[in-house]
């Protein structure tokens, strides 16, 4: 693969493209796993530091996920003007350290600032990746590269439930997070040190002369586009359920089934290594082939509208069965929907952007689905449960949590579909005023022909 900068040739190989995206998706389980681990330590920390169950939500929610989607922005505006790879290894030593800080916190206050330092740190990880992406394959393969990317969600999940419950079991709460923690400093070195930088508009044979819009522009620019707009709405009101079911769901089968911590994880493990890798394996791959068979890039859209209101029958069964076994087989199919579209959505992200954009976009989008879904799903949740207890007793969890997913992803679907609507030639031309021509032809080329633009 070869293209030219404005100063020099930039080639790599296929081997080298596959290392890049294994790279990321090492980056990206990195960062999950240190995310999420407080999920099935959660019941350890309310226990030992005597917190409620509002206390634990603002840890897992709003400690994280407001600091993560504020800085996102600005760490997003950096990666469209300097070196993406130092961003990303700079990103992985900063969370993984505050990571291990979590296992030394004595109580609710020094806990939060930690797991605001492990926000901050992780706002530097998923944007700069996505556009460092979209430089290395080209945009009829960008949705099935994105869906590998994201492979790092699920196998997050799986490790980080599944080490997180055994140490908790064997060491303790502390020694876990400064297991988890430590090891990252290595990979942020690797990254650093064998990930070569594309030049930007590299996969549309763009050159690199432009100089990146300013950031209030850019992203006036992202909100004025109502597929832009409506995408990010939607990723945030499925992130609200989503987000507050992942950290929430160690607790629910603990509570509810009375099982420990380790066996919690196992089953949590095994829902989202089943059917996440899977979802997000296949969702990018299918979403491909629909855009590519139909020339109509609204199935990025609509796909995801269509599998979530698939899983609605699976999220009723997982909270309101009292057979664990069904509620986990529930489980694995709610979650291999729920994870078909994210490279889908990442994909239409990119296209509609254009190549000085991209970092940018992705922190727009991340800006809204963490600053919402991160900061209000768990906090609801855990509010919901206390203010159910005296009445449900330990079953509070199960119905708190029903009410947020099932109409989050209820309301995301509808914005899906909305977004699909805005989706047409007649947006490309307008995004085309503000993007290179290079641009314009590549998002041109996969855009809705005209016989299907809507009116």
């Amino acid at each position: 693969m070869r293209a030219s900068s404005n100063r020099r040739v930039f080639t790599v190989s296929r081997a080298y493209r596959a290392y890049v995206l294994v790279l990321l998706v090492a980056v990206g389980v990195a960062g999950w796993i240190d995310r999420n681990v407080f999920a099935v330590l959660l019941q350890s920390v309310k226990i030992e530091l005597a917190l409620s169950d509002t206390q634990l939500g603002l840890l897992g929610g709003v400690a994280f996920g407001v600091f993560y989607g504020l800085l996102g922005l600005p760490v997003g505006w950096l990666a469209d003007r300097c070196d993406r790879r130092s961003l990303i290894a700079a990103a992985v030593g900063i969370w993984s350290l505050f990571t291990a800080a979590c296992g030394l916190a004595g109580g609710f206050g020094s806990l939060f600032l930690a797991r605001v330092g492990v926000g901050i740190g992780e706002a530097g990880g998923s944007p700069p990746s996505q556009s460092i992406v979209a430089d290395y394959f080209e945009p009829e393969r960008r949705a099935r590269a994105y869906g590998l990317l994201y492979l790092y969600i699920p196998c997050g999940f799986v490790v980080g439930y599944l080490t997180g419950g055994a140490l908790d079991d064997l060491v303790g709460w502390r020694a876990a997070f400064l297991i988890v923690g430590l090891p990252g400093v290595v990979l942020a070195l690797l990254v650093r040190c064998t990930l070569r930088e594309p030049p930007r508009g590299h996969t549309e044979g763009s050159r690199d002369t432009e100089s990146p819009p300013p950031l209030a522009e850019t992203i006036a620019f992202l909100w004025a586009h109502p597929a832009l707009r409506r995408l990010a709405l939607a990723g945030a009101l499925h992130g609200t359920g989503a987000f507050a079911a992942a950290l929430w769901l160690p607790a629910y089968f603990v509570r509810s089934f009375g099982v420990t911590s380790a066996t919690s994880g196992l089953w949590l493990a095994l829902a989202y290594g089943c059917g996440g890798a899977l979802g997000v394996a296949l969702g990018g791959h299918v979403a491909d082939k629909l855009v590519k068979r139909a020339h109509d890039t609204r199935w990025y859209a609509w796909m995801p509208a269509a599998v979530l209101c698939a899983s609605l029958p699976c999220t009723f069964l997982v909270y309101l069965s009292h057979q664990p076994l069904l509620a986990v087989a529930a489980l694995i199919v709610a979650t291999f929907l729920g994870h078909t579209f994210l490279g889908p959505v990442a994909a239409l992200l990119q296209h509609l952007a254009g190549a000085r954009r991209r970092a940018l976009a992705a922190a727009f989008y991340l800006f809204l689905v963490n600053l919402i879904s991160m900061g209000l799903g768990p906090l609801c949740v855990g509010a919901a449960s206390d203010l159910l207890t005296p009445r449900f007793g330990t079953a509070a969890l199960r119905y708190a949590l029903l009410a947020i997913v099932a109409s989050t992803s209820t309301l995301a679907a509808l914005q899906f579909v909305r977004a699909a609507a805005a989706v047409g030639r007649e947006r490309v031309h307008r995004l085309g005023a503000a993007a290179s021509g290079d641009e314009c032809a590549a998002v041109a080329r996969t855009a809705v022909p005209a016989r299907h633009a809507p009116h």
